[in-house]
């Protein structure tokens, strides 16, 4: 499974708790997603309606630790018990298509949180409206 897949399994299992998992491999490409979808029916997003922070300050809570996981992609997924080592964060930055320097960690970093964020939104996510954009 994904990077992707598993912070979207995470905050989809912790926001409806007595329903499986979706069955589809969630997709961080918005234009994919329409392209695999049939035009005359298309698949339910696995985030629909599920509000994201509050399941992800429910995640930081729990964890005990002071987190930021609206600025900070290592604290995302930290929150959500996800390996958040610099070679885990390069794979999820190769899945998510990123072009830039992943030695640069810090400029990496802002663009996979930035990204990550507009994934879960386009996978049905609701997001504070300063996380959207």
């Amino acid at each position: 499974m994904s990077i992707f897949g598993d912070i979207v399994n995470k905050l989809f299992g912790k926001a409806k708790p007595d329903q499986p998992p979706p069955a589809a491999e969630p997709t961080p490409d918005p234009a994919a997603a329409q392209a695999a979808a049939p035009a005359a029916a298309p698949a339910p997003a696995p985030l629909t309606d599920v509000d994201v922070a509050a399941v992800m300050d429910q995640f930081v809570s729990e964890s005990g630790q002071t987190l930021n996981w609206r600025t900070s992609i290592v604290d995302t997924l930290k929150a959500l018990g996800i390996d958040s080592s610099l070679e885990h964060r390069k794979q999820l930055a190769q899945e998510l298509k990123y072009s830039g320097d992943t030695n640069d960690s810090a400029s990496m970093n802002i663009w996979l949180h930035k990204q990550v964020m507009q994934a879960l939104a386009a996978n049905g996510g609701k997001l504070p409206a300063d996380l959207a954009g």
